[in-house]
């Protein structure tokens, strides 16, 4: 199973196209699920906002996946699919984590750096986990980039562009109307864009801030936290305070039109002889681009401010590639860890198998020699245990080792060959692991930090046992031919294999983010 991207974002697409494939609610649920049940799709997740629509997936085949995907997503968005293929990219195993990575440090984003694109990856993560569609494999790579982005934000100081963003369209507005202080705002939306020209706007002592959103609760939420005079209303109060505000910021992620100006005609604004400005800083735009026929009416959008240019020159170039850098060292990581857990069922299987031989020849050794003494077999067991692990130590480590690096799983195949392991046990182990966490609960998978490898084995004494010097040889000299060579009649123990599954985990134990924590979009 490997990890698939395909999407279209304002990189790649035209706005017009991407407000037609955005999918919110029971749109958004329903498409989910259409994905999840392709043949080819194991888990899937997607981030729908404003300006990317990107289905991350688990599959199977690479070219079943995609076409899977595509076509259902045109179908659901009702774009034609020779319109929306020209639009979509696609990115695969490593790519395809880089890419999720990228986007939760905000690379991708149309305001490089911003932090809502954290809570918008949040949201597709919890809807996943409710809806039974995220697996083990898409979990991890989910968490780790909220992980991953957190990083990025708090080493970098990546998201101050989004701040960077709003200033410069208040210098452009000051421009416009004169000092920000004696002007009467209105803030359209309540998300974090929204917040930081509302905070912005504070902090410069505007005369009066309105907030107005679909939710008046969050509206009164942010108004409160103002030092000037505010206060929140909700859209249906909109026209009004577009009437009194000299100063409109607009950022609501709608994908329709929430200011027009027949809207604005209506409340008098071009005939009034006040002047105002409209800064729109949603994608798509929230504001109708007429507006600017409007006398006295000054209108400035995202392509308005040039806003990866704006941004990057704000922040510094130096941020922007200490972001990239994090992203590869974490890919990196990422996937060596992600490799070696994948040899650790084989490792935990070989440990398994050798377990059963020694269990076996053991136990002969008891039927041959029922007169020995309880001291002897002991010394005996402890001795033959000791020398099977520091035995297979080197190659478990090793194999372990090079399975982290690209192409590593050929090693998992070639202990399984020379082992003659049988092929099910392996498969047995990682059922047992993915058996130990519910996927649709919303918890994380918690490593154990058990082992049954190099740190569990016990090291020899290295002094000779003269009483039992004779049997141990031959106990020790039969079970390392059986170990090495034949494997027993019954082959390997299926239960046995389970009952260490849980050494698996301690292979892959990574720092968790817990999926409740953070700011929401």
């Amino acid at each position: 199973m490997s990890i698939l991207v395909v999407g279209l974002s304002h990189r790649s697409a035209p706005v017009a196209v991407l407000e037609r494939a955005a999918v919110a609610g029971d749109d958004l649920v329903k498409l989910l699920h259409a994905v999840h049940a392709s043949p080819n799709v194991a888990e899937a997740a997607i981030v729908s906002t404003c300006n990317r629509v990107e289905i991350y997936a688990v599959v199977g085949k690479f070219h079943g996946g995609v076409s899977a995907i595509s076509e259902l997503l045109a179908l659901h968005s009702g774009v034609p699919m020779d319109d929306l293929s020209r639009h979509l990219y696609v990115h695969y195993e490593e790519r395809a984590v880089q890419h999720v990575f990228a986007v939760a440090c905000g690379l991708e984003s149309m305001v490089v750096g911003e932090g809502q694109i954290l809570g918008q990856i949040r949201q597709a993560f919890r809807l996943a986990q409710e809806e039974g569609t995220l697996g083990r494999d898409l979990h991890d790579v989910l968490q780790q980039s909220l992980r991953v982005g957190k990083r990025a934000h708090h080493e970098t100081g990546i998201d101050k562009a989004g701040a960077s963003l709003v200033s410069v369209g208040l210098e452009v507005a000051a421009r416009h109307l004169g000092p920000l202080r004696d002007a009467r705002a209105l803030v359209v939306g309540a998300g974090s864009m929204s917040s930081l020209a509302a905070a912005t706007l504070s902090r410069a002592g505007a005369r009066e801030i309105v907030v107005a959103n679909r939710t008046p609760a969050r509206a009164a939420r942010l108004a409160e936290s103002l030092d000037v005079p505010s206060r929140a209303v909700g859209l249906s109060e909109l026209d009004a305070a577009l009437g009194e505000a000299d100063l409109v910021v607009s950022c609501t992620g709608a994908t329709g039109l929430v200011i027009t100006a027949e809207q604005l005609a209506a409340q008098g604004i071009g005939t009034d002889g006040r002047r105002r400005f409209l800064l729109d800083l949603a994608l798509p735009h929230d504001v109708e681009r007429a507006v600017r026929n409007l006398p006295d009416v000054e209108l400035a959008g995202l392509d308005d401010l040039r806003t990866a240019q704006e941004a990057a020159q704000a922040i510094g170039p130096e941020a922007v590639e200490a972001a990239r850098r994090i992203v590869c060292t974490e890919v990196e990581a990422f996937l060596g860890a992600a490799r070696a857990a994948a040899v650790a069922p084989t490792v935990v299987a070989l440990r398994s198998k050798a377990a059963g031989v020694v269990e076996a020849e053991l136990t002969r050794l008891s039927g041959r020699m029922p007169q020995m003494d309880v001291r002897a077999r002991k010394e005996i067991e402890q001795t033959v245990r000791r020398v099977v692990d520091k035995l297979l130590h080197a190659p478990t480590v090793k194999v372990k080792e090079l399975a982290a690096a690209p192409g590593g799983d050929s090693y998992a195949d070639a202990l399984r060959e020379l082992f003659d392991l049988d092929p099910k046990a392996p498969e047995a182990v990682a059922r047992a692991d993915m058996g130990d966490a519910d996927v649709r609960d919303g918890a994380a998978w918690d490593p154990s930090p058990e082992c049954a490898e190099a740190d569990c084995v016990s090291p020899a004494s290295g002094q000779g046992q003269d009483a039992v010097s004779d049997a141990m040889s031959e106990a020790v000299s039969d079970a390392m031919s059986e170990a090495m060579s034949e494997p027993p009649s019954d082959g390997v123990n299926v239960e046995t294999v389970n009952a260490r599954a849980a050494s698996v985990r301690a292979v892959s134990a990574r720092d968790a983010v817990p999926a409740h924590e953070g700011d929401e979009a």
